[in-house]
């Protein structure tokens, strides 16, 4: 079974990083001109999720974004830390990973949320997924520099660290602030399971390391 497991995909490279770009922005398009409220079904909404079986909405969440700076920073993520990591670990090994870490996030989002009481609160956007690219990144990159805020270069695991760090905070302190920390929390555990089943890196002794 663990054979299986880490039987890795054929190497190839197809730009899959600009494609999930191109559909992420034809979709937040699609939201303006949309007269029939037809996006909605691609919410992540718990409730419709359980109850009238719309399990799609755990795939087609990623592609939906509330807001031009919504969409932005998470395109820009993305494109930086995607490319690379597409590159690194080929096209269809990315994508793979990519979703594993957004449709796992969805997943526990839909079971936390309606245990919760915000079954009905919709969820969207591809924040889960580039947290677990994060974590990616970091992990095979791990001496790369991230500019935060544009000027401050931290190395990569400590920016994950960070970033982990204030979601952890932040759900604990205000879970219902209207931004999924759970979900971003989630991205990054299943991109760390992903990491250590499919590689046999874990991130974390990784990144705490002697150098």
């Amino acid at each position: 079974m663990a054979s299986i497991l880490r039987r890795p995909l054929r190497y190839s490279y197809y730009n899959a990083t600009i494609i999930l770009i191109v559909v992420n922005i034809l979709v937040f398009l699609f939201g303006y001109v949309d007269r029939s409220g037809k996006l909605v079904y691609l919410y992540l909404i718990p409730t419709y999720v359980l109850q009238a079986g719309a399990w799609w909405q755990v795939v087609t969440y990623m592609f939906v974004h509330g807001s031009w700076s919504h969409i932005f920073f998470n395109m820009l993520a993305l494109f930086l830390f995607g490319i690379q990591l597409e590159r690194r670990m080929g096209s269809s090994e990315f994508l793979l990973y990519y979703f594993v870490s957004g449709i796992g996030a969805g997943i526990v989002t839909v079971f936390f949320n309606s245990a919760t009481g915000q079954g009905m609160i919709p969820v969207v956007g591809a924040s889960g997924a580039i947290y677990g690219l994060l974590l990616g990144f970091a992990a095979f990159f791990p001496d790369a520099r991230i500019f935060i805020f544009g000027i401050l270069p931290i190395r990569a695991p400590v920016a994950v660290a960070g970033y982990a760090g204030i979601e952890i905070v932040s759900q604990l302190l205000n879970p219902r602030s209207g931004v999924a920390h759970l979900t971003h929390l989630s991205g990054l555990a299943f991109g760390y399971f992903y990491l250590v089943v499919r590689y046999g890196i874990n991130p974390i002794a990784l990144f705490f390391r002697k150098r």
